[in-house]
């Protein structure tokens, strides 16, 4: 009776040295969802902006790239991107049209670096390669409306 009394004190302090392991191990992977989250969130504005100025840019009376790059940045600055964080690409090009032939359209690629605020660093830490930034990239292609006019160069 006395060993199994003693055997159950020596298990006093184990829930505590339980949390300590398993407390970091949580930690990162709520840091990791969070990441993502605000990730995913940025994914979403680059590609709203890459339409937002690929419409302005099938416009008749805007020019490409002027105005279409003003708008992708309007968009991501209303967004939370810095606009000065992102390249904006704007070029004519042409979509195929349903029995042959072709439409003039714009393309808008809009490209970004995204750092890992959380994991970026924990993985520095650790001696994980790799600089902690993603490279994001949205593209958006629009036939011109009004009409079969070229883009504006």
């Amino acid at each position: 009776m006395r060993n199994a009394a003693a055997r159950l004190g020596a298990e006093a302090g184990a829930e505590v040295v339980e949390m300590a392991i398993v407390t970091p191990l949580l930690l990162l992977v709520i840091a990791g969802i969070v990441d993502f989250g605000f990730l995913f969130q940025r994914y979403s504005v680059l590609t709203n902006a890459a339409m937002e100025g690929a419409r302005v840019g099938t416009l008749p009376g805007y020019q490409i790239p002027g105005d279409v790059e003003a708008r992708v940045d309007a968009y991501a600055a209303s967004g939370g991107v810095d606009p000065s964080t992102i390249e904006v690409e704007a070029i004519p090009t042409t979509v195929p049209a349903p029995g042959g032939g072709s439409h003039p359209a714009v393309q808008v690629t809009v490209t970004h670096e995204y750092s890992l605020d959380y994991l970026g660093p924990v993985a520095a830490m650790f001696g994980a390669g790799g600089s902690g930034t993603i490279t994001m990239r949205a593209r958006s292609v629009m036939r011109l409306q009004g009409g079969a006019a070229a883009p504006a160069p």
